[in-house]
């Protein structure tokens, strides 16, 4: 096994100032030490390393061949250490490091994929890793330590007051209905979900989308009446296209999908759905964290920003 420690760091400075400015007095004045400092931790440096370092050379000394290698090697070592000091000076501001982050499939393409760009223009040593994940599993991660930050849906989240996380709004994403594109509500002025209450209805037959659609209808005043069943927008979009039923859509999850689809906002009783990111208590101070957070609030701003029309 290597003796690490006969590799000293400080006096390996000493010996690469000397091999720089040719005399002990010189390198002394340099490291605001006295000559006989210097001397000294270079003849403890030999004798660590068991080579002779230095030999007389009139009324000087120089570097001996073994002394040469010795800082071929060192050079080495002193670039690496200031990659690490710079690195981790990065980690200190928040600039370097890495940051796991859980989210629900519509929020990955949408949010954490564009505020990963944005950090990759600004923080390129920030490195965020993406694990797609629903609710119930992302907190379950995030409460384990296997991904550092959470983005779920506000109403499938832990509470405000769970002392194990904290909560940060994002966006209020709109709710809007997706008919098929010969449907003849696709152009009525002024639709209302109520308006659509006799409609057959596609959504899942369990979990989050399938009690935000009933909550939504029944808030404006029906229950909806299930035609199909399906959890993922490629499919619920093929069937509304199809004329197989209408379904209500998050706006982030339909961008640029389905031609064959007529996406109506419903200005009257817009529903919206919360969509929140977690991290544990107190990593929220962390600066990584706080930089991926503060890329998915402006990303999130953006979106809010965006006017749809119809």
């Amino acid at each position: 096994m290597a003796e690490w420690d006969r590799w000293d760091i400080k006096k390996l400075r000493i010996l690469r100032t000397l091999s720089e400015y040719g005399t002990v007095t010189a390198t002394a004045e340099v490291l605001m030490m006295t000559p006989s400092a210097v001397s000294q931790q270079l003849t403890n440096l030999a004798r660590q390393l068991g080579v002779t370092l230095l030999e007389a050379h009139g009324r000087r000394v120089r570097l001996t061949d073994a002394a040469h290698l010795v800082l071929r090697h060192a050079d080495g070592v002193f670039a690496q250490l200031e990659r690490a000091d710079a690195a981790l000076a990065g980690y200190l501001r928040g600039d370097a490091g890495e940051v796991r982050v859980g989210a629900f499939s519509t929020a990955v393409p949408a949010l954490v994929v564009p505020a990963v760009a944005r950090l990759r223009a600004s923080r390129p040593g920030l490195e965020v890793r993406v694990r797609e994940a629903e609710a119930a599993e992302a907190y379950e991660l995030l409460s384990s330590g296997a991904v550092d930050l959470a983005l779920s849906l506000a109403a499938h989240a832990p509470t405000a007051r769970d002392p194990k996380f904290a909560r940060v709004p994002l966006l209020a994403d709109p709710l809007d209905v997706a008919l098929p594109a010969g449907h003849p509500l696709a152009d009525a002025p002024g639709l209302r979900l109520a308006d659509l209450s006799g409609e057959p209805w596609i959504f899942g037959g369990s979990g989050p989308w399938s009690e935000i659609t009933t909550t939504a209808c029944e808030a404006a005043g029906f229950v909806p009446e299930q035609a199909h069943s399906a959890a993922g927008w490629t499919a619920i979009l093929a069937m509304v296209e199809a004329g197989m039923g209408i379904a209500l859509v998050p706006r982030m999850a339909v961008a640029g999908r389905a031609s064959g689809v007529a996406v109506r906002v419903l200005h009257a009783d817009q529903p919206r759905r919360h969509v929140v990111a977690a991290v544990r208590r107190g990593a929220e101070e962390g600066l990584a964290v706080a930089r991926v957070l503060g890329a998915l609030r402006e990303v999130a701003a953006v979106r809010a920003d965006q006017k749809v029309n119809r």
